[in-house]
This record gives structure tokens, sequence and C-alpha cells, in this order.
């Protein structure tokens, strides 16, 4: 049996130009609250920013068939997304308007299988270091009950600071 899954998006040039003006906080609070879209990644894997603060972000999926690889277990590419863009949002909470940062390097270790029965995963970010030039985050993915399923570390480039 053939399942369907239909993605809707706003323009992500759109997005990135209302966000220009913005810090990255104020931007990131925007996409939490509904005042601007998400962006097409979090729409196609179904995943939404829940939390924002100075140094942190998170974001929430529940993870589905449609996330799962070919052995029936979620792909490990959703948790290595939704890390990445946690920790990346949080470097981004630092970021003054006009500012942009680039992840360099990441790294995530998968601590246990992903499935649908798994229910609501959370991936919270949290910036360890950011200054004029580079900056660190790390990440854990846990379930509802606190359960760890991956964690990771990133490198980010910071592009300008404003």
């Amino acid at each position: 049996m053939t399942r369907q899954l239909t993605v809707a998006w706003s323009d992500p040039a759109a997005l990135a130009q209302a966000g220009a003006s913005m810090s990255g906080l104020e931007f990131l609070c925007a996409i939490r609250d509904g005042r601007l879209p998400a962006p097409p990644i979090a729409r196609l894997l179904g995943f939404r920013l829940v939390e924002v603060g100075k140094g942190l972000a998170a974001f929430e999926v529940v993870p589905g068939e449609q996330h799962y690889n070919p052995i029936g277990v979620v792909h490990g590419g959703l948790a290595m997304t939704l890390l990445d863009s946690a920790m990346g949002c949080a470097v981004q909470t630092h970021m003054p308007a006009g500012g942009g940062y680039t992840t360099l390097e990441a790294k995530t270790n998968l601590t246990r299988p992903i499935t649908a029965r798994t229910g609501v995963l959370r991936a919270i970010g949290k910036a360890m270091h950011v200054g004029s030039r580079v900056a660190t985050a790390e990440g854990r993915l846990i379930d509802a009950a606190g359960k760890l399923y991956a964690h990771a570390t990133t490198t980010c480039m910071v592009l300008s600071r404003g």
C-alpha cells in the first residue's frame, strides 16, 4: 500500500529577507510564535521550533514512517538534522541584525533507534561559546521521559556580527 505526504512551504528568500533586519533571537521568536513561517526544511521533515532563549533553541518532531530508512527504523539523518538545527539556532540567538553563521563541523552520536512508536522527540541546542569568528554548541535529542536518543557538538563560523 502506497502512502502519500504533501508538503507546502513559504518562499525561503522572503523569509531570509524578513529576518535580515532582526536580531537572531527576534527572528527565531517570530518563527516560533508563527509571525514568520517555518523554513522549508522544517516543513519537509515535520519539525517545529518550540523554545528559544539567549543561547538556547529547541525543536520537536513526531517521528513517522516517512522518516524510515530501508532497515525499518527512522533514518539517523532526522536526528542529525534536528540537532544541527537546534545547535545552529542556539548560536543564531547571539547574532545581531545582519549577522550570520554557518556550520563548519558537526559530530553526532546516535544512542538508540528511533521508530514511529518513539513519540515526541525534542532536540535541545545550547551555545557554549560565541566569539567574533567561531562559535560552538552542544545538543541533546530526548523523548518525553528524558531518555537520550542522540547527542552532538558543532563548530560554527561567525560570518559577520552586524
